[in-house]
């Protein structure tokens, strides 16, 4: 039998980046792909063919978002306790291919089914692929952020081609064919793991795997405790119907918020007792990131709501002079731009560090809502340029997400990094799931932020619609820059309770 690469020889890559960072990328790119693809089809979907209501299609993107993320940190559970990341990953995916099987087969009428199996799978395969990338490297190796920029570029490439090729078959071809190309890309994400996870040695394994001559067998042969694993499987099925009614009434997602986030900061409190004072420092450290990161999800992410119809109302469809569907700009143009900036944003932190002029993470995180800030302030200026019908340059438009997508580079991908660095190596699953749960809450206040610009603009000319979303663009481009003059300012503060993490 072949031997298991060991983690040493792994961490001890010579360049930039690990080979096994290559296979990670790939797995996720294709996941990404179904992802975002479906992402951008909610909103158009419900308003289309389900006859919604602008307001309504808001709050239920926003619930159906929060819940694929909040559940994100019960798998990250899961993965750290019982499943360990690569069958956690396994599992995930292949629940979100049966989902997007069934809205394939009738989007209509088992729309809510097809999300809820989509969003315990999402749950499941999310979180533990990011931590494997953390993984791959050792405590303190200055090769770390631009790893993770360059996975986040993976993430992108997919979002990119499958945020504009979905939503464009589902408007002008057939919704059917769109939701089914989301479950042929996400089972390619999950062959590619297949056949490349035996190099990624013992990360990633079942915490429940004994030591000693096992360590050989490869993770889906593996039979100690197996009846925890099957409690895991019937679990995470058993409560699909759960989900389903959860999602298909945005009422209840307000309970479930109020609930799931407390919860979660409670059991990490329980978790920390266990650890040293230094852990828990950082720990606190690493709350501070996740606290400020709902903030900025929740100005983003308005991407798959509110700006979704702005797209598809108040824009015009060209970009520098070459036809292209306004609603498929809107949900790739950030990819697009994070594809060709990514790999070179995570040199020049390279570049900064070997300089010792590299800004710390919470500056970079400052950084990235006053980019923030200024994109929406673009969103906002685009009024100015509309015709007497209420459309405007989607040139300008396009250009608020190159700006925007600086901003998501400073943050997004390094707080991946910073979740790893901060976290104990036992509990990086579950601080991980709480990273993406900071994103449940930024979706649900997207939701709700998307439904009051909607609601003041409903029964208004399109023009006027301009002027209302305009406006609320403006608003949330003075809240971001607020919030990322408050993170520049408690930087010294929470750098001391990162101790040598950088």
């Amino acid at each position: 039998m072949e031997k298991l690469v060991t983690l040493e020889e792994i961490q001890d890559f010579k360049g930039k980046y690990p080979k096994q960072l290559w296979y990670l990328f790939f797995s996720e790119m294709w996941e990404r792909f179904s992802f975002y693809g479906m992402r951008g089809m909610l909103v158009l979907f419900m308003v289309n063919e389900l006859s919604m209501k602008a307001e309504v299609a808001n709050l239920q993107y926003g619930a159906t978002q929060a819940f694929v993320y909040a559940f994100t940190f019960i798998g990250g559970l899961f993965a750290d306790k019982i499943l360990g990341l690569r069958k956690s990953l396994f599992w995930g995916g292949l629940l979100m291919i049966v989902g997007s099987c069934i809205l394939a087969l009738n989007p209509k009428t088992y729309f809510f089914i097809g999300i809820g199996f989509s969003i315990i799978g999402t749950g499941f395969f999310k979180p533990n692929i990011s931590s494997m990338v953390g993984s791959l490297y050792r405590n303190g190796d200055a090769r770390t952020d631009a790893g993770f920029s360059l996975f986040y570029a993976g993430i992108n490439l997919g979002a990119l081609i499958g945020g504009y090729a979905c939503v464009y078959i589902g408007k002008f071809y057939s919704w059917n064919l769109a939701f089914g190309l989301a479950a042929i890309v996400m089972t390619i994400s999950l062959v590619t793991f297949i056949f490349t996870q035996r190099s990624l040695g013992p990360i990633g394994l079942s915490p429940l795997k004994k030591t000693g001559s096992e360590d050989t067998t490869p993770w889906y042969k593996y039979s100690s405790n197996r009846w925890k694993e099957y409690t895991t499987y019937v679990g995470s099925l058993i409560v699909i119907p759960l989900i389903i009614t959860l999602v298909s009434k945005p009422e209840y997602t307000d309970i479930f918020m109020y609930i799931v986030g407390p919860c979660a900061i409670l059991y990490l409190f329980y978790e920390m007792r266990g650890f040293t004072s230094a852990e828990n420092k950082k720990l606190l450290a690493a709350l501070v990131f996740i606290i400020f990161s709902i903030f900025f999800w929740a100005f983003f992410e308005q991407s798959g709501g509110s700006l979704s119809l702005f797209a598809a109302n108040n824009l015009t469809n060209t970009v520098c002079g070459i036809p292209l569907d306004p609603n498929g700009v809107n949900n790739s143009a950030n990819s697009f731009f994070v594809i060709t900036f990514a790999a070179l944003v995570g040199l020049v932190w390279l570049w900064m560090n070997k300089r010792k002029i590299e800004p710390n993470t919470l500056v970079k995180f400052g950084l990235g809502f006053l980019f923030l800030a200024a994109g929406f302030y673009i969103f906002y200026y685009t009024k100015f340029f509309a015709d007497t019908n209420g459309r405007t340059s989607l040139d300008l438009f396009t250009f608020g997400w190159f700006i925007i997508t600086f901003g998501e580079l400073c943050l997004s991908p390094i707080g991946m990094s910073v979740m790893t660095k901060l976290s104990p190596q036992k509990t990086q699953a579950v601080m991980m799931g709480m990273w993406f749960l900071a994103s449940a809450y930024g979706q649900y206040f997207a939701g709700i932020l998307g439904a009051n610009i909607a609601s003041a603009s409903e029964n208004s000319t399109n023009a006027e619609k301009l002027i209302i979303y305009a406006d609320g663009y403006k608003q949330l481009a003075i809240y971001a820059l607020i919030a990322g003059v408050v993170m520049i300012v408690i930087s010294p503060l929470v750098r001391k309770l990162m101790q040598e993490v950088k």
